[in-house]
Formats: C-alpha cells, sequence, structure tokens
C-alpha cells in the first residue's frame, strides 16, 4: 500500500468513526427527547469513570491483548517508562491512535456509559460506582507518588538523605 492510499485509508477511518459516534449521539440523544437530565452527582461519575476507563485501554497490561492488533508498547523518549503508541498504516494506525490516547478512548466510553445511564441505569450505575472509585484511587495514588518523590528530591537537594 502507497503512502497516500494509507493516508486516504486513516482518513476514511477518521470519518467512518466520527459518523458512528455523530449518528449514536443522533439516535440515543433524540430517542430519549427532553425529559431526561443529567443529575450533577452522575455527571461525577461519569467524568472518573471516563478518566479511568480511558486509561484502562490506553495504558494498562490488562488491556493490552485488545490493543496489540493497532498499538505497540514502546520505551518512552524521555526514559521514564513505557508508552502505548499506534503501528501500522491506514485504518490500523487510526484505531491505534484511538486506542493510545486516554482522552480519545475516554470520550467514546463517556459516551456509552451516558447512553447506559438513560437505557440501563442500575447496571450502568454499578459500572459507574467501580470505575470512578478505582479512578478516584489512580488519582490519589498518583498524588502520592508525586509527593514522595517531590518530598525524596527535596531531602536529596538539602543533603538529608533520610
Amino acid at each position: 500500500m502507497s503512502e497516500e492510499e494509507a493516508k486516504s485509508q486513516q482518513r476514511a477511518t477518521y470519518t467512518t468513526l466520527i459518523g458512528i459516534f455523530v449518528t449514536l449521539l443522533g439516535v440515543f440523544g433524540f430517542k430519549k427527547g427532553r425529559e431526561w437530565q443529567l443529575k450533577p452527582f452522575d455527571f461525577v461519575l461519569l467524568s472518573l469513570s471516563a478518566f479511568r476507563a480511558g486509561h484502562l485501554i490506553a495504558f494498562d497490561k490488562v488491556t493490552e491483548p485488545l490493543r496489540k492488533p493497532f498499538t505497540e508498547t514502546q520505551q518512552d523518549p524521555s526514559g521514564a517508562g513505557d508508552t502505548v503508541v499506534p503501528k501500522g498504516n491506514g485504518y490500523q494506525k487510526a484505531l491505534g491512535e484511538l486506542l493510545a490516547c486516554p482522552t480519545c478512548a475516554g470520550t467514546w466510553v463517556g459516551a456509552f456509559l451516558t447512553y447506559g445511564l438513560m437505557f440501563l441505569p442500575g447496571p450502568t450505575r454499578v459500572l459507574l460506582a467501580i470505575l470512578s472509585a478505582t479512578g478516584v484511587a489512580e488519582l490519589l495514588h498518583s498524588l502520592g507518588e508525586t509527593l514522595k518523590w517531590n518530598g525524596q528530591l527535596a531531602r536529596n537537594r538539602s543533603g538529608s538523605d533520610s
């Protein structure tokens, strides 16, 4: 496949994904109509769940088999760890970009969870509780790690290694 064919296939995949997203938005949005409103607490749960699910899809080892056809894990250029990058050309690369981006994956998950709240609120709220709890835990873990590393850095700079 030539480079121009690969780019064309990639653009077609982007267009298809956008079309699917907008179609689902139209179908689900208009089906429920104006009577459905998102409650503030549900919005918080959705936000945390989309954050966690985006990271789960894009980075976690457990979902690597699902990403494998479209992405690969490489050493981060900073040397700080590994990063997930799209691989291939055309549709493979386009889908890899979606799966390697936690914000992109989280957008799709957020949409499906919102539709779930509209049509299957009970089971969706259980999933929201699980994902949002792990989302908060992930944020707290990151905060703890940051404080720990900053504290160690400050001790090293002051000459106190204890």
